[in-house]
């Protein structure tokens, strides 16, 4: 079951068998025995990567959930429920994983040191349950009623732009003036040719000018640094370059109302002390940070 899981997540055998540290032979061969005992096909290989049959896709699934029974004993005997011990998986998004949380990991990891801590960031939604992922920090209104949240705060999304900007441009004074400026636009937010904030904190679908559109929001607050344009970012991506002066907000009354910021993590019984001793490490520090 190991190797399959492992084979499903690598996406192939020979990065399977470097992961689990086994020769490809022994990973082809326990996979090919496995096959044979179920009696049935559950890996189609394909010239670049692996993918599950139907049957093999309901296996992988169960075979998660025993795993991860399997190692709820080993913690147990391990003694991971008398002291806060054991490896860690803390899920974070990019930016504000490497603003706000990695620091507060890095102290955490010095006042814990029986704890090894695996730093995980992507920008989607993992599945804490079946990625086994112990905390996750997210963004937005809790989606999943099966987690636990622990609220931590909250950010807004602003417009800002560089004095350098506004001393060239001018200040817009109402939404309508964003067509007569230009705007970096983050396009999973939107298009090259609009911003649409009907959705959230303001009543507007119209055009802007956009001489730079980018991907991600570290590259849109560059982007704004550099005096391309006015940036639509969050307001913890923003609070240091607002602080020093590098960034000015704009249209400040039409801020985003408030999204909540919370701790997430799968409700256990009882629940793992590492996983009790980061959140309370980690919870007031992250409150302090995103004091608006």
């Amino acid at each position: 079951m190991t190797a399959l899981t492992a084979a499903v997540e690598a996406g192939s055998l020979s990065a399977a068998a470097r992961s689990l540290g086994v020769p490809l032979a022994t990973m082809s061969r326990k996979v090919a025995e496995l096959e044979k005992h179920l009696g049935t096909q559950v890996l189609l290989r394909g010239s670049r990567k692996l993918s599950l049959t139907e049957a093999g896709a309901g296996y992988v699934a169960a075979c998660r959930r025993i795993l991860e029974d399997i190692a709820e004993a080993e913690r147990v005997v391990s003694g991971e429920y008398a002291a806060p011990t054991g490896e860690l998986v803390v899920s974070v998004s990019h930016v504000f994983g490497r603003t706000h949380v990695l620091p507060i990991v890095c102290d955490f990891l010095r006042a814990f040191p029986d704890i090894r801590v695996r730093f995980q960031q992507t920008d989607y939604s993992v599945n804490l349950v079946e990625e086994q992922v112990d905390v996750a920090a997210r963004l937005g209104a809790p989606k999943d009623g099966g987690l636990v949240a622990v609220p931590v705060g909250h950010v807004r999304r602003t417009m800002c732009a560089s004095s350098e900007y506004l001393a060239l441009h001018g200040v817009p004074r109402s939404i309508t003036d964003l067509a007569d400026h230009h705007c970096i636009v983050l396009e999973s937010l939107g298009s090259t040719g609009r911003w649409d904030f009907a959705h959230g904190w303001l009543d507007y679908d119209g055009p802007v000018r956009s001489r730079i559109a980018v991907n991600t929001a570290e590259a849109s607050l560059g982007a704004a640094l550099q005096g391309l344009g006015i940036g639509y970012l969050l307001s913890y991506q923003t609070k240091d370059a607002i602080a020093s002066g590098r960034l000015q907000y704009v249209l400040d009354e039409f801020r985003s109302a408030p999204s909540p910021v919370n701790l997430m993590y799968a409700p256990r019984k009882p629940l793992p002390l590492k996983i009790r001793a980061f959140i309370d490490f980690a919870a007031p520090r992250l409150r302090t940070l995103l004091t608006d």
